[in-house]
């Protein structure tokens, strides 16, 4: 097979050549204006032919119709060997996960000028695990002290290419120290034959959350919570359910829309205190006490030119969302967020990635919608389906007053990461990379911003800190699975908040 790289090659082989071909396109014979100043250029001719078919070979179980849906060429169009979205097709099949190999090549059609695009695929593995979250999470008490670890475990798995239809149902549960998530749900990228996506997803979540930097006072409602003394918590349960729909723009742009309506019972405490820096102020627990309801409208735009889903090698993924409290929620708010994310190869197969996100809510957000900020160090465990399983503060490398931050309304992030391929293969292992990546990060809210904290001066009132980590990226039969050793790299080396 040839690859999509080397069309042009073929189609001059097979006499598919534009000015050789009956009904085949060709450039314009007279040359393009030259700009001032500069040298003749030589325009070079086009290679186009008439699209006679698509031909797939290797999709013994995925549907024929599967595929095709990730094609935007059909029979009758003119096809220009040189058109980049030759190759985003073939990095848009390899992004379904439902291949681990894609080739595209081309065939001799049975009149000149008229060539078959053949499409050739390696099937892998489609149930997979999408989301493996395992460590330890530490404690602490309000004066620093530390606490026994807790382990904490999430898990989530789909079979993403039910009997070949390209239906994704998925679960998920997780862990955490009097703690539990539970998730389950259903994608179908084309919704009864349409262009349109459907997805449904239900959750239930009866978790607990900490509040208070340090010397916290509270009052709770219940026994239970009056026997911490260290911190505040928020004991809750949410149960609720998303739908939503999806649609190609062009051949790596979509557009999706999520519906979300949840109902809450949160138990709070009553009143609450803690210090700030040297001062004390009351906690704002950003939830409503009892039952309360939460609907919001939820749009995404995505642009992907990402090689593969996992272990990227080259291409783009961006994303901008804009959530929305809409009415019948007890909270009205918005959420704007921007992220993206550039893959590059270097010529000894090294790559780099460069990403940058950066997001502000305005209006009242209940805290597991808010800026977590364990999900922007790499030394601190991420949110696992919104559990938040560790109590400590950043780790405060720079000494700012993000120590003082746990959620916030804004935040931001600018990280690189260098990774070296260390093993390939075609079997259980795809392939297994080292990595190294570290950044920046802000996570703030704006009352911070407005009035920061006492006790810091100067730079120390800047909101930022470093990021880092170190691990291997392997890519398997059962999925992406990333090895980090952030987590323990910030229970043993971290300076917990040098709190003022």
């Amino acid at each position: 097979m040839i690859a999509v790289a080397r069309l042009r090659a073929i189609a001059l082989a097979c006499g598919l050549f534009a000015a050789a071909a009956p009904g085949a396109a060709r450039a314009a014979d007279s040359p393009a204006p030259a700009l001032p100043g500069a040298a003749p250029a030589v325009q070079k001719a086009r290679v186009r032919y008439t699209l006679e078919g698509i031909e797939l070979r290797g999709n013994a179980r995925t549907a024929g119709r599967v595929v095709l849906r990730y094609v935007k060429f059909r029979a009758g169009d003119l096809l220009d060997v040189d058109d980049p979205e030759l190759e985003l097709t073939r990095y848009r099949l390899l992004g379904t996960g439902f291949f681990a190999r894609v080739e595209l090549s081309l065939r001799k059609g049975t009149r000149r000028g008229a060539a078959v695009l053949v499409i050739e695929v390696e099937e892998r593995n489609t149930l997979v695990v999408q989301n493996l979250w395992l460590g330890l999470a530490a404690d602490e008490d309000t004066a620093g002290n530390a606490r026994p670890l807790s382990a904490f475990l999430g898990l989530q798995a789909a079979e993403t290419n039910l009997a070949g239809t390209g239906i994704t149902l998925g679960a998920g549960i997780g862990i955490a120290a009097d703690q539990l998530a539970l998730r389950t749900s259903f994608f179908d990228p084309s919704f009864v034959g349409t262009g349109w996506s459907a997805a449904v997803t239900l959750l239930y979540n009866d978790a607990r959350d900490f509040f208070g930097n340090r010397d916290v006072a509270f009052e709770a409602p219940n026994v239970e919570q009056r026997e911490v003394t260290d911190y505040a918590v928020v004991a809750y349960r949410r149960f609720g359910a998303t739908i939503g729909t999806g649609h190609d723009l062009t051949v790596s742009s979509s557009f999706g829309l999520d519906y979300h309506l949840e109902q809450i019972d949160a138990k709070v405490p009553t009143v609450a205190s803690h210090m700030i820096g040297l001062t004390r102020e009351p906690i704002d627990f950003s939830i409503r006490p009892g039952k309360s309801v939460l609907s919001k409208l939820r749009g995404t735009l995505t642009y992907d030119t990402r090689d593969a889903p996992f272990l990227t090698a080259r291409g783009t993924l961006a994303q901008a969302a804009v959530t929305v409290g809409i009415p019948g929620s007890d909270y009205g708010f918005q959420k704007f967020e921007a992220t993206a994310r550039r893959w590059w190869r270097l010529p000894w197969r090294h790559v780099v990635r460069v990403e940058a996100f950066a997001g502000v809510i305005a209006g009242e957000a209940p805290f597991f919608e808010q800026f977590y900020v364990g999900d922007f160090t790499d030394l601190l465990p991420d949110r696992i389906l919104d559990l938040a399983p560790d109590r400590r503060q950043p780790p405060n490398v720079l000494g700012t007053d993000i120590v003082e931050v746990r959620y916030g309304d804004i935040a931001a992030r600018l990280e690189g990461e260098y990774r070296v391929p260390i093993y390939t293969g075609r079997e259980s292992v795809y392939g297994v990379d080292l990595f190294a990546s570290a950044g920046l990060y802000a996570v703030t809210t704006r009352r911070l911003l407005d009035r920061p904290p006492s006790g810091y001066e100067g730079l120390a009132r800047v909101p930022v800190d470093v990021t880092y980590n170190l691990g291997l990226r392997v890519d398997t039969k059962l999925g992406g699975v990333t090895l980090a050793f952030s987590n323990l790299l910030g229970l043993v080396a971290a300076r917990h908040g040098e709190r003022k």
